[in-house]
């Protein structure tokens, strides 16, 4: 899928929420939506919380629902969802359902499988977002891997210590 020129600028910055994720004590997963001319609407860092936090607050799945509550359909329908990591199959489909019709991701989920294992903290489902989002009946694009090879360094900084 065709790239913006702010893309890699935007993911660049969710990678940065990421990063400040990780400095509070959080997984390092970020997101931020941006609209159709790449203006930033709301960033969001990963909500799970070892040790017996949410295991849903997913950075994603918390922007999504945020989106879906206050941006309207036909808005959303232009956003992009920049995020360090593929969405998961949980988060693909609440980027569905609150309308976001374009995602950006940096680390593929079956490269962020690779590097966290079975870790009980982060079960990696490695299904691609794009089954997920072709499954359903309005078009979601999707672009990435981009940048993975900073993305996976987000992820590599983490789970070594775990």
């Amino acid at each position: 899928m065709p790239q913006r020129p702010y893309d890699e600028r935007l993911l660049r910055q969710a990678f940065e929420v990421a990063r400040r994720a990780r400095d509070a004590g959080e997984h390092p997963f970020g997101s931020l939506l941006a609209d159709k001319d790449g203006s930033v609407l709301r960033e969001q860092p990963n909500g799970y919380k070892a040790g017996g936090g949410d295991r849903t607050a997913h950075a994603e799945r918390l922007l999504a629902s945020w989106a879906g509550m206050n941006v309207s359909l036909e808005k959303l329908a232009s956003c992009t969802l920049y995020t360090s990591a593929e969405p998961c199959a949980m988060c693909s489909g609440a980027i569905y359902w609150a309308g976001i019709g374009r995602v950006v991701f940096g680390q593929s989920e079956h490269d962020l499988k690779r590097v966290t294992g079975a870790h009980v903290e982060n079960p990696t489902l490695d299904l691609p977002c794009r089954f997920v989002f072709e499954a359903g009946q309005r078009p979601t694009e999707v672009v990435g891997p981009l940048l993975a090879d900073e993305a996976a360094q987000l992820q590599a900084e983490f789970w070594k210590d775990k």
